[in-house]
Order: C-alpha cells, then structure tokens, then sequence
C-alpha cells in the first residue's frame, strides 16, 4: 500500500485554504526575491500562512519537475509535489534550522520518491511528449523560433536522455537530478540522501559513466 495519500488534492490542505482556493496574497516580486528561505520557514513556524505561500510559489515548480523526472508521472509528480508541502506546513512548529531549507525540503521529496517508485515498481512507465515542466535542456542554446526539424530533432534527443536518466538506479538518478537540474551542491546531496560526500561522488561519477556508455553510440551517429 502506498505511503501517501492517494489522490493528494487542494482540498485537503483545510489549515490554509486560501493557499489553494483562489484567495492567494498578492506579493511584490522583488520582496520574494529578497526574503531568504530560512526568514519566511522561521515565520511559517510561528503561523505565518502567507510566507508559507511565497515558499510553496519559489519551489512547487521545480519539486514538481523533480517528481517528474523521478516517478515518470506527471499526475503523481503533482501530488507528491503537494504532499511536500503539506508534510512542510503540518511539521512547521518542529522545524530547527539547522541546514538548508532546501536540504529538508529535497531530504522529504526524495523520500517520498523513492517509496512512490517502490510503491509502483510495476506500474511505473514513461511517459511520452515533451518535458511537463516546459523547460528542456537545451533551451538556452537553441533558436527561440527553431524550423519543424529543429523541433523534432531537439525533441527526440531530450527523450532520449531522459529516458537514459530515468533508466539509472534509484539513489543514482535521485543525485543526478539534484545535482544536474537543481543544481544542489555535494554537501547538501549528501544530506538529503543521509550519506558521505565521498558517497554523492562516487554515486554521481557511477551516474556519468552510465549515461556517457548508454549516450555514447547516439553521439557518434549525431543524434545528440
């Protein structure tokens, strides 16, 4: 039996319905950019509703991206996505800064991860398309208005390495989506997966050369 709750939905986030229900506050984009994720976790413990909302808008995006790329889900990324939060808010009086916010945060999303994956170790499959986060790899270095076989080309090599990702280990694949497409340094990934640094190293360096194996006849042929 899962260890989530199935489906998560809005509605059962009762202790702060106006995070979910259409009454969100309005914020000041430059406000949110200047508060540090430890000020808004430390008001939050104190019943702070409207600085839990401006850490749900700074990192539901890229949990949900995570989850996608962890559970080959889009529907169940969204839900563990919000489980996340609810497990922040529900454990907000207990919560000691003694490490990043988002080392606890991805510390709780990888768990639930993992227990999703072998929850559904049968059921899980990829999903075809295009990223659900709308972002891709190589966006940042392509035309802004690529021609049909542009698109098509750059489409097929970003399923095919994430689908080479999504073929690696559990912990393997957990370090390379933190350290890749999160950007979380060693330390924090070594807190978050409760292992050495030497052990993130050696889990990302065991990551690569799958990849680089797995990838490599697709580079001679120009395929990515």
């Amino acid at each position: 039996m899962a260890r989530y709750p199935n489906p998560i939905r809005p509605e059962n986030f009762i202790s702060f319905p106006q995070l979910f229900r259409g009454q969100s506050v309005v914020y000041n984009v430059a406000t949110m950019a200047i508060e540090t994720d430890l000020d808004l976790m430390l008001r939050v413990r104190d019943g702070d509703t409207a600085s839990f909302e401006i850490l749900l808008r700074r990192y539901r995006l890229p949990m949900v991206s995570y989850f996608r790329r962890m559970v080959r889900d889009q529907g169940l990324a969204e839900d563990l996505a919000q489980e996340v939060f609810l497990r922040v808010y529900k454990s907000r009086e207990r919560y000691q800064p003694e490490a990043k916010f988002t080392t606890w945060l991805y510390r709780i999303a990888t768990n639930l991860a993992l227990n999703a994956i072998r929850d559904r170790k049968d059921e899980v499959s990829s999903i075809p398309g295009d990223d659900p986060d709308g972002g891709t790899e190589f966006e940042r270095f392509v035309d802004p208005q690529p021609t049909v076989e542009q698109r098509l080309v750059q489409g097929d090599r970003e399923r095919m390495i994430r689908h080479a990702v999504e073929a690696l280990p559990e912990n393997q694949r957990a370090a390379v989506l933190l350290h890749k497409y999160q950007e979380v340094d060693y330390r924090q990934i070594a807190r978050i997966l409760r292992v050495s640094e030497s052990a993130v190293k050696s889990l990302l360096f065991r990551a690569y050369e799958t990849l680089r194996i797995r990838l490599e006849p697709m580079l001679r042929e120009g395929r990515i």
